[in-house]
């Protein structure tokens, strides 16, 4: 194997595949890219044998073949050479020597017999746009559990119809649902599957760097998601399991209602976090005629407490929430009002932003004793 390669077509692939690269790993060929040199193109690719990508770049080949190179080490070298071309050769014993100009460099490669074989994808299902997708991972990733035992959390739910998307997290303590109208062409039933939090970040980057107007080649088997980005594609295991049935925890009868400006209830939350209890994050909600009053107190920091003057003329009602988890929310809703709906202080509170047309959007947040 013997290619040159530009440096910023090298390391803009580069950079894509280090979010799957094993970083702490008993398998020493998973902190390794596997790169492959055909034709006129640089095959790279990474993974983690949860999740893979395989991504590629222009290149002049002049003996085509394949190696693997340590992933981290060739990442930071690349970045630190000069904006220039740079040429790899592969040497006796895996070596892959690498020139820049007058600078040499030869790196220690293992042998591409021992890395994973991918499964080659399967006829996509249907196109999504990238923007619909990573629209609903950024409002809905925040909520998935992050504990390793409740195994069906560990991802959200995607269910394509032929008329809309819906992606649902949860992670027992709050919920994120985000619904889209949109047409897919050639989608006749329903696809439900479960996308672990991992393939979610990855798809989210590729969807960025995709742009605004790309399309997503979507495919599954019975083990593995496929996303296509051009000529980029992303491989993830697919979560096995029952999602709960979250429309049976979708509040119906909270009649309590106040609208609040987005950034200003983002602001009053994270001032008076700052001095709440730093285990529970807890900061009471309470509604009156004077407005909403946001309050937190702790042992070792004190007490803060800020009004928000609204209008209320409902009864007077005191909830507790996770500050953190108000914050996530507001984080992803769009500017604007955002709607904040009570049933009593010992059931969740649901919390949707009012000013974004394109998605609904509810979250659900369940209740802290304070």
């Amino acid at each position: 194997m013997e290619f040159s390669v530009k440096k910023y077509d090298l390391l803009n692939e580069l950079n894509l595949t280090q979010g799957v690269v094993e970083r702490k790993t008993t398998i020493p060929i998973l902190s390794n890219l596997l790169c492959e040199a055909k034709g006129s193109r640089l095959t790279i690719t990474a993974t983690d044998l949860e999740i893979s990508i395989t991504t590629a770049c222009d290149a002049k080949i002049k003996k085509e073949g394949a190696g693997t190179i340590p992933a981290k080490k060739l990442l930071e070298l690349v970045r630190l050479l000069p904006d220039a071309e740079i040429k790899f050769k592969l040497l006796d014993n895996h070596w892959i020597e690498i020139i820049s100009d007058r600078k040499k460099y030869k790196m220690v490669g293992m042998s591409r017999e021992n890395f994973p074989q991918l499964a080659p994808a399967p006829h996509p299902l249907v196109k999504v746009p990238a923007k619909i997708l990573s629209a609903m991972i950024a409002r809905t990733a925040f909520a998935i559990s992050t504990e390793e035992s409740r195994y069906t959390l560990n991802g959200a739910l995607l269910v394509l119809k032929p008329e809309s998307a819906v992606m649902v997290a949860t992670d027992g303590h709050r919920l994120a649902l985000v619904e889209t109208q949109h047409k897919f062409d050639g989608l006749n039933a329903e696809v439900r599957v479960l996308v672990p939090r991992k393939a979610m970040m990855e798809v989210q980057r590729l969807a960025a760097e995709a742009g605004e107007d790309a399309q997503v080649d979507f495919a599954r088997d019975d083990t593995n998601l496929y996303f296509q980005f051009g000529g980029r594609l992303l491989i993830s295991r697919l979560l096995t399991g029952q999602f709960p049935n979250y429309e049976a925890v979708l509040p119906r009868e909270n009649d309590k209602k106040i609208t609040l400006d987005r950034n200003e209830l983002n602001d009053a939350v994270r001032r008076v976090a700052q001095l709440a209890d730093q285990r529970s994050h807890a900061v009471k909600m309470a509604l009156s005629k004077e407005g909403v009053e946001i309050s937190s107190s702790s042992p070792e920091y004190g007490e803060a407490k800020e009004t928000i003057e609204m209008e209320w003329k409902g009864a007077e009602i005191s909830i507790g929430f996770n500050a953190q988890y108000l914050l996530d929310f507001l984080g992803a809703a769009a500017e604007g009002p955002v709607s904040l709906e009570l049933k009593d202080e010992q059931s969740a509170g649901q919390l949707r932003p009012l000013g974004d047309e394109a998605y609904q959007y509810r979250y659900v947040i369940m209740p802290m004793r304070i």
